[in-house]
């Protein structure tokens, strides 16, 4: 019989030899995300904001009778809620009573059982199996008697979002004045489930994510800690992977050290998500780009055979599109240290390769086709249409370079030359010019921008050419005024608008105008007046910003117009006699008589002249 655990011992059979020795007990494996878990303020990551707020109120005894903390997952809430109740508690055997501190260079006399949530006056509850009234009932009950042994009772509530709505009520008065001697600290993942009446009644710390250069630092320092080899490649892809999560990063880390036994290698933290080598993600958004889909193909197949999942390599290229485009608009930004060589290298080329236009284009795409490609029954096919969709897309011109490139094929026709085309995605060979093989993005253009062509490329000529017809003839305009009734007639309202209210008309002649602008004007209206111009008549107008004075605007003229009607109106005597018999009436609108009538009856063969109207029905109608 064994003493120690009261069971039987595995003696051997036969008389005379040796009892077998004692195998000793087997320590229990403790996970990294506990055995590294935050002791103390310093060890917390990540919250520097955080701690240096509650050290100085715990200087200043300003000290709140409720914490909120709120953040994601993983980012220490309840490990923070612990760690305030043990520095609200903090004693040193043998020491003077400081009272609360953030600084606790050794273990006190509460500290050990508060960490192992086994303190009888820092008590813990989860709302998320505690939501009802009766459970908050027994904290208000309890709350009335003093510590055993701690300075403070410290009730600790987790996931206090699930908490009923008649739980929150029955807190609210208790937690508005509760005893001297207890605090509340809560933690949630769900700060907007939580009613403004608790939260009005606690200080809110926001817990932040951990960023991915402090959270990849401490992941190499706990493989140190553990004797374990881990290459910075894989800690950069546990980090992307944790998204900010401090116990993700370290149960990932856990895994990976088991699946590589012992060694982290960025091999392996591949295999064990499912991701794809980010050099070959550079290669697949290369080939997408440069328009060759057979390559992009071969290269999607290859990682789908060694085991990526089409929608994890869809995520990766889209991740990867958003980098090129903060490396080509935010200054710094290749400096991030969880960038591959590869991704920081090929991609900072890329960013200077590469249009905005072209990497939105390619963002939405891949953004737009990812629950496609999740939802479907063959993951693979849907994942190969996209990069068919992404390639196609990638020198598609956009509206104003379409409407040039349409402009140089009408001057190639009236020229006689052949008509070009609109490339990316006529043919199986258009996918050549993509964007990758465009050449760097052109200066902006000038405020004219139909006055300089841009390239193309021209398609084969027919075997015999017919001559192209004759260009439309476009409307007449002599006067500005006809300007503004082309505007309305292409239902381009807002330059419509702008022509009426922001013009002063300083000269007009057929394809020239010159005008000063009125005061809050848009500083484009000559650009876009000489655009639509141009469209319009198919000839080059010269729209040109003048410092004259000019002529009023139209709108201004209308006005000026509408006044003395007004004026004329009021000036007529019958008009003022019905103003001055009911008293309070006024002129709301001036309204000619339609002459249609008057027009039919003279038309009538045989019909006299007409008749004079009667001089009330004019006051009638002029009133």
């Amino acid at each position: 019989m064994d003493e120690t655990h009261g069971t039987l011992t595995d003696e051997p059979g036969l008389p005379g030899m040796a009892a077998a020795a004692p195998v000793p007990a087997a320590t229990p494996y403790r996970v990294l995300a506990r055995k590294y878990r935050p002791q103390t303020f310093d060890d917390l990551i990540g919250q520097g904001a955080m701690v240096r707020t509650l050290g100085n109120a715990f200087s200043a005894n300003r000290i709140p009778q409720a914490w909120m903390l709120t953040g994601v997952r993983g980012v220490g809430k309840t490990t923070t809620a612990r760690i305030l109740a043990r520095g609200l508690n903090y004693l040193r055997t043998g020491q003077p009573d400081t009272g609360p501190t953030v600084s606790m260079p050794e273990l006190g006399l509460h500290c050990q059982a508060i960490m192992e949530s086994r303190h009888m006056d820092v008590l813990e509850m989860d709302a998320a199996s505690h939501t009802g009234i009766d459970d908050v009932r027994g904290i208000i009950d309890g709350i009335r008697y003093a510590p055993v042994s701690a300075r403070y009772k410290v009730y600790i509530v987790d996931e206090v979002h699930m908490l009923s709505e008649k739980a929150f009520n029955a807190f609210l008065k208790t937690l508005e004045e509760p005893p001297p001697h207890a605090k509340f600290v809560f933690a949630t993942t769900e700060i907007r489930k939580v009613p403004v009446t608790i939260l009005s009644r606690c200080q809110r710390f926001d817990l932040r994510r951990v960023e991915a250069d402090v959270l990849s630092a401490h992941l190499k320092k706990i493989c140190v800690a553990e004797g374990v080899e881990a290459e910075d490649e894989a800690l950069a892809a546990v980090t992307r992977a944790a998204e900010g999560s401090v116990r993700d990063a370290l149960s990932l880390l856990d895994q990976a050290i088991a699946h590589g036994a012992g060694a982290v290698t960025a091999a392996g933290v591949r295999d064990m998500l499912g991701l794809a080598d980010r050099s070959r993600i550079v290669d697949l958004f290369e080939a997408a780009m440069r328009g060759d889909v057979p390559a992009a193909f071969a290269e999607l197949r290859s990682q789908y055979d060694a085991g990526a999942d089409p929608a994890v390599v869809l995520s990766d290229l889209a991740g990867f599109t958003h980098l090129v485009t903060r490396l080509k608009l935010v200054p710094g930004a290749e400096a991030d240290p969880t960038l591959s060589e590869a991704e920081r290298v090929r991609g900072t080329q890329f960013a200077g390769r590469l249009a905005v236009r072209a990497l939105s284009r390619a963002w939405q795409i891949l953004l737009k086709a990812l629950p496609e490609v999740q939802a479907a029954p063959r993951p693979l096919a849907a994942a190969e249409m996209v990069i068919v969709r992404l390639a196609y897309a990638a020198d598609l011109p956009t509206p104003d370079e379409a409407l040039r490139q349409l402009r140089a094929d009408m001057a190639a026709a009236e020229g006689g030359a052949g008509r070009p085309s609109l490339g990316g995605g006529g043919g199986p060979a258009s996918h050549g010019s993509a964007a990758l093989q465009m050449a760097p993005p052109a200066p902006q253009p000038s405020p004219r921008p139909a006055l300089t062509a841009v390239p193309v490329t021209a398609a084969a000529a027919d075997p015999a050419p017919r001559p192209a017809p004759p260009a439309p003839a476009g409307p007449r305009l002599g006067r500005f005024e006809d300007v503004v009734a082309q505007a309305e007639a292409a239902r381009d309202i807002a330059l419509k608008v702008a022509l009426e209210r922001d013009v002063h008309l300083v000269r007009f002649e057929e394809g020239r105008i010159e005008f000063r602008l009125a005061q809050g004007g848009r500083q484009s209206l000559a650009t876009d007046l000489a655009r639509a111009l141009d469209a319009w008549t198919g000839r080059r107008w010269l729209v040109a910003l003048s410092r004259e004075e000019g002529a009023p605007t139209l709108a201004e003229n209308s006005r000026a117009a509408e006044e003395t009607r007004h004026q004329n109106a009021a000036a007529h005597p019958l008009v003022r006699e019905v103003l001055s018999r009911f008293p309070g009436a006024q002129i709301v609108d001036i309204r000619d008589k339609a002459p249609e009538a008057e027009a039919a009856e003279a038309a009538a063969p045989g019909a006299g002249p007409a008749a004079p109207p009667a001089e009330d029905e004019d006051a009638d109608d002029d009133a």
